[in-house]
């Protein structure tokens, strides 16, 4: 399996971004894509999934309201829509995948990683 993150890059306060995570090599047709984010000097954070097929998404509290994760399934790629960032959302974003259906993103679950994006937000 190989994951490839876009869309970083710097945005004010307020703005929105969207990240991609392209996806490929699965076997298997029942896996999760996960979002992850580590800022320095703190713990990474799961922060969204979506399941596949059933599309069954999760979202932390930090995030939740604000960030939209999606499945492109003609495109094999799961998107990470971000609105109203916020100066605590700069962190290297990383996409993930897990070979089977969980409900959660945590770290340990997950089998495969993406090099990761940058994501600044400016006050």
């Amino acid at each position: 399996v190989q994951l490839v993150e876009s869309g970083g890059g710097l945005v004010q306060a307020g703005g929105s971004l969207r990240l991609t995570c392209a996806a490929s090599g699965f076997t298997s047709d029942d896996y999760t894509i996960g979002w992850f984010r580590q800022a320095p000097g703190k713990e990474r954070e799961g922060i969204s999934c979506i399941s596949n097929p059933n599309g069954r998404t999760y979202y932390a509290d930090s995030v939740k309201g604000r960030f939209t994760i999606s499945r492109d399934n003609a495109n094999n790629s799961v998107h990470l829509e971000m609105n109203t960032l916020k100066p605590d959302d700069t962190a290297v974003y990383y996409c993930a995948a897990a070979s089977s259906l969980v409900v959660v993103p945590i770290a340990e679950w997950y089998n495969y990683w993406g090099q990761g994006t940058q994501v600044t937000v400016s006050s």
